[in-house]
């Protein structure tokens, strides 16, 4: 449920907050009051493009934020797939902040991307704006509305579907691909053939090449690392007059023949014994490498000859020796392919077939769910239809097989309507007005609303092309709607706005040099004064309030009558 709506600097709106409640809430206000911002500041929230213009004269930012009082398991889902988690309370926060230029939209106070805020907004909420019911005349459409009927029962096979549609895309995709001369295939062929002979005769091992780099650095400065070495052990040996070896020997025997004197100089001495008993043990470990150190001429040319056929390699083949292998093996499987071409094609062929027949089979369980439930579907929208003064009306969904095969099956699916007793069934746009349309798209809304988890619902005039008693129809429905789900509802008839569980006014003020739209809520004497506004009386005399009252009465009777039935 979306428990408030807060609006900032946006338009003619300088600061408006609006605490919405379960059940039916009504939106009302004279025309260019800002009822349409309201819906606009919402899509914002939502991540709808953002123009400078919308931006309040003078302000540098505007702030949208949406808080939903919601915990179902597909929104706690939807969050955890974004790696979020709900506020300690379990609501949401949705909120963008809206500069020239960029936006900044967040979830909880984390960063989203704007289509992450549409992804969790399907979940919360659907808007049903003044031109959507116009989607009902595209045929495409009522597939995604049959499908959203048919929910849990139809996600198994509706993925089958298309995972098979997919792989067999794929397969066409590469017998395209494939589909070569015979000299371009000898061509491949060959060069396939001599780059798997280069790497398979090379042989080379993970490892090899940086094994080989340090014998190359040791090889190509042997004559450095020998001079050095030499010099080092010239210096800390016993040979040379003064080396450390030599100074550290008569260090210690004037040390020891003086020690007996003072208890103190034996752990001097001691000291003097371990540093002896280092260098000795330095100078035997730097002899021992010395005597190894002898680089042959032949070995240094195979290592470098090595190193560069290596280094060749995986300039060629991938910059690694895990790549070369990894290239030698493609090139391995290419050559079987092209070697017994014939068969592969005729295997991928193969697939393909056996892969069609499996999406023909699904496609026929995909159609045969939507059959089913298209008639289920049918029967609830035809009772719908006549809740909303549609008396004589007979309504059907046809779902055509044997259109061309896609990811969403093979069906054609499309509703027919008669709205006059004798007319046959014709498509919705040979048949329905603008008026219709909005009602028959409110009784797909009502339907649908028992299948889907959506916590609120919000309609932008629906009431476009009605009055009169069919205005109580449609009336009754919102409030039919609103005892399961919440409902936000924009209205100009006082036949709707009578039914609110909660009743708001947009109002627009105007000074010298400012104008302000504001949104609050109104119950009791001032809800009939608006009531008897929208009933077109042009001042509050005391017939208009009674009308207005007596409105009221009637829709307050047609609650109670339902809450005694039940």
């Amino acid at each position: 449920m979306l428990q408030s709506l807060h609006v900032k600097n946006l338009a003619l709106i300088e600061e408006a907050e609006v605490d919405f409640g379960p059940g039916l809430n009504i939106l009302t206000g004279e025309t260019g009051a800002g009822k349409s911002l309201l819906i606009g500041s919402l899509n914002l929230a939502l991540g709808s493009k953002f123009e400078r213009d919308m931006l309040r004269k003078g302000a540098e930012s505007a702030l949208v934020e949406l808080v939903f009082s919601e915990d179902s398991p597909k929104v706690r889902r939807a969050l955890e797939k974004m790696d979020l988690e709900p506020q300690e309370d379990g609501s949401v926060i949705l909120s963008r902040r809206l500069q020239a230029g960029k936006s900044t939209c967040r979830i909880n106070g984390e960063a989203v991307t704007a289509k992450q805020v549409k992804e969790l907004a399907e979940v919360l909420l659907d808007i049903h704006g003044q031109h959507e019911h116009q989607s009902l005349l595209h045929k495409k459409n009522h597939l995604e509305i049959l499908d959203g009927y048919c929910g849990e029962e139809l996600l198994p096979i509706a993925a089958k579907v298309a995972g098979l549609s997919r792989e067999c895309r794929e397969l066409r995709r590469r017998l395209e691909e494939e589909s070569m001369e015979e000299s371009v295939r000898e061509r491949e062929r060959a060069l396939a053939e001599f780059e798997w002979q280069e790497i398979e005769q090379a042989k080379p091992v993970p490892g090899e090449d940086e094994e080989l780099e340090q014998q190359y650095r040791l090889m190509a400065n042997s004559r450095r690392i020998m001079e050095n070495l030499t010099e080092s052990y010239r210096y800390t040996g016993s040979d040379m007059e003064g080396g450390a070896a030599g100074a550290l020997s008569r260090a210690l025997k004037g040390l020891r023949s003086v020690s007996v004197y003072d208890p103190r100089l034996e752990e001097l001495e001691r000291q003097l014994a371990e540093v002896d008993s280092l260098l000795s043990d330095y100078n035997r470990d730097l002899s021992e490498y010395m005597s190894r150190c002898e680089f042959d001429g032949e070995d240094f040319a195979r290592v470098e000859k090595r190193l560069n056929l290596l280094n060749h390699l995986k300039e060629k083949y991938g910059g690694t020796i895990q790549a070369v292998l990894g290239c030698g093996e493609e090139r391995k499987r290419l050559l079987a392919k092209l070697s017994d071409y014939d068969a592969y094609i005729g295997s991928l062929k193969e697939q393909l077939s056996g892969r069609e027949r499996e999406l023909k089979e699904a496609c026929g369980e995909l159609s045969a769910v939507r059959s089913g439930n298209a008639v289920r579907l049918a029967a609830e929208l035809k009772e719908a239809l006549q809740q909303l003064n549609f008396l004589t009306v007979e309504f059907e969904i046809a779902v055509r097989p044997g259109q061309p095969v896609s990811a969403k099956g093979y069906d054609d699916v499309e509703f027919l309507i008669s709205t006059n007793p004798g007319e046959s069934l014709k498509p919705l746009d040979q048949v329905a007005s603008g008026g219709e349309l909005s009602r028959i798209m409110l009784a797909i809304k009502t339907v649908l609303a028992g299948k889907d988890s959506v916590g609120t619902l919000i309609f932008d005039e629906i009431d476009a092309g009605i009055s009169g008693r069919t205005a109580w129809r449609v009336s009754g429905q919102l409030d039919t709607v609103a005892r399961s789900t919440q409902v936000i509802c924009i209205t100009h008839l006082a036949q709707i706005a009578a039914m609110a569980d909660r009743h708001f006014v947009i109002e627009k003020s105007s000074t010298e040099d400012n104008t302000i739209t504001d949104i609050r809520p109104v119950e009791g004497e001032e809800s009939l004064r608006e009531l008897a506004r929208l009933l077109g009386s042009d001042t509050l005399t005391d017939a208009a309030l009674s009308n207005a009252r007596e409105m009221r009465a009637q829709a307050l009777e047609q609650k109670n009558k339902f809450k005694r039935q039940r």
